[in-house]
């Protein structure tokens, strides 16, 4: 088993399509996705949200307007993860080749949680992005708090 680590959002105004989370492995120090809990803050707007996790390979470019959470790590012994996050960018990660590997329409209201079996898991690798995206919009702009808990190998 490999290191693991967290990569969160707090508190994040969202009224549009956007990538909420785009891992990019270090070389030679592959990826796999445990978890990802996406929650709704305060709103009472029922909404039904569309969520998807992509694989990019080859020339593709990463996204931009959001920010760059530092990994963190869960044991605290662990040296800082290889990995490189970015979450909330509203410039979505375009080109190369991109595969849906999940997609899953979820209530706002009820928030979004994968959880796969271990045999279930995504794995990425060096040259490729893991990205977490919402597909269609909110109703109203939302408070959205989001984690995802990722091993590096």
């Amino acid at each position: 088993m490999g290191r693991m680590y967290t990569v969160t959002f707090d508190g994040v105004a969202v009224a549009a399509v956007q990538d909420l989370f785009e891992l990019t492995p270090a070389d030679d120090k592959p990826i796999t996705i445990h978890q990802i809990v996406i929650t709704n803050g305060a709103s009472e707007t029922s909404d039904q949200l569309r969520f998807t996790i992509k694989r990019f390979t080859g020339a593709y470019t990463s996204g931009s307007g959001g920010s760059a959470p530092t990994p963190q790590p869960l044991s605290a012994s662990d040296a800082a993860a290889g990995f490189a996050a970015e979450a909330n960018n509203t410039t979505r990660a375009t080109g190369g080749t991109s595969v849906v590997l999940w997609s899953e329409g979820q209530n706002a209201l009820n928030g979004w949680n994968y959880f796969p079996t271990p045999e279930g898991r995504i794995t990425g690798r060096q040259a490729e992005a893991i990205v977490i995206g919402l597909e269609n919009a909110p109703a109203a702009s939302t408070t959205v708090s989001g984690v995802v808990v990722v091993e590096e190998l």
